[in-house]
């Protein structure tokens, strides 16, 4: 993990996403703000329709046709919102590379992938075709995809699950990108290949000194491969800061559910038995409640929680506040496990949740 001091690579400030929908215009992602540095590992975490992947295709330029993007978007120090698709064009692939969740759908069933990975070093670095398939050969080598070289006039459908997903890292590592999105890399593989994939994208971006936005609704995967995490529900972070802070000493109420939600082996069950779950229904990206999103299933919800959405506090001020010792917004750090400064959580009930937390241990 790179030192506190390290400049940003990537500057995210109150962005909203809006897309079009039948009578107007929805906010499917708000006030997201986060930054990441060279060689460091951020996650993404949440249930499906949360906004995680149209936050991913937000930094990519890659949103649907008439979709609006406000806010601040930069890449050592440049904003990229409002540039025209040339510009995006030149970053897409060379600055900034995406794994994405099917390789199917990633690659191009008509051409064989030697071409594919070829492709954009033949673009952004103006290599020849004969350099170009070189090249495609070591990066196919390197991501482990054996006989690389008499399987460069192969297609897609011919290759297993794991070296689809394989060759798409391959081409999104092509041209050296300082950023690297994975969303939802190893969702289709089984088991020991998906620790494979993280295996080998955790490698190479250590090897190359990336930075790594991780996506993923597996839990397991996030507390595994990242330094910090981020927490999204209906569109919105609700919870952030390092792995070990959120994971050991998660404060949203969304949070909490969510890890009670896991399936864990606690002994011979009886019949019947049901996994915990969160009541309710997750609200549609296209219809959110003004205010906090988890406002409709949570046991801790007053009138204000409906007001507005949450603003991000401190959560060590939160369990300070739950002692009756300093007041929520503006108290300063406090002794305990949860040392930091940077766990935020957007919930205006945190003491309250602090507080019932502590009475149920």
């Amino acid at each position: 993990m790179p030192p506190p001091s390290a400049p940003p690579l990537l500057e995210v400030d109150d962005l909203h996403v809006r897309l079009p929908v039948a009578g107007g215009m929805a906010t499917a992602v708000r006030q997201a703000s986060f930054t990441l540095r060279r060689g460091e590992t951020l996650g993404i975490v949440g249930e499906s329709g949360s906004g995680k992947s149209l936050t991913a295709l937000a930094l990519m330029g890659l949103l649907p046709e008439g979709a609006a993007v406000t806010g601040s978007l930069r890449l050592d120090g440049d904003e990229l919102l409002g540039r025209p698709d040339a510009d995006w064009c030149r970053l897409r692939g060379n600055r900034i590379g995406m794994v994405f969740q099917e390789p199917m759908t990633a690659l191009n069933p008509v051409h064989p992938i030697g071409r594919q990975v070829a492709e954009p070093l033949r673009l952004h670095r103006a290599l020849s075709a004969r350099a170009a398939r070189s090249e495609a050969i070591d990066l196919l080598e390197r991501v482990g995809i054996p006989q690389a070289a008499r399987r460069l006039e192969a297609y897609p459908h011919e290759f297993s699950g794991g070296q689809r997903q394989r060759i798409t890292i391959a081409m999104a590592l092509a041209c050296g990108p300082d950023l690297l999105i994975a969303d939802e890399p190893t969702t289709a593989l089984d088991v020991t290949l998906q620790q494979q994939i993280l295996d080998l994208i955790g490698g190479l971006v250590d090897e190359r000194g990336m930075a790594l936005l991780l996506i993923s609704h597996d839990l397991g995967v996030i507390s595994q491969n990242v330094d910090r995490v981020l927490v999204m529900y209906g569109g919105s972070i609700v919870e952030s800061g390092s792995t070990e802070a959120v994971f050991d000493h998660r404060a949203h109420p969304y949070t909490q559910g969510l890890f009670a939600a896991r399936p864990q082996w606690l002994g011979p069950r009886g019949p019947g038995t049901r996994l915990p779950t969160i009541p309710g229904t997750v609200p549609a990206l296209a219809d959110l409640p003004p205010g906090c999103p988890f406002a409709g299933r949570c046991a801790f919800t007053i009138d204000d929680c409906h007001a507005g959405l949450p603003p991000a506090l401190r959560v060590h001020a939160a369990r300070a506040q739950a002692r009756g010792a300093i007041d929520l917004r503006h108290g300063g750090p406090v002794p305990g496990h949860d040392t930091d400064p940077d766990h935020l959580a957007r919930c205006i009930r945190l003491g309250a949740v602090a507080a019932a937390r502590k009475a149920a241990a």
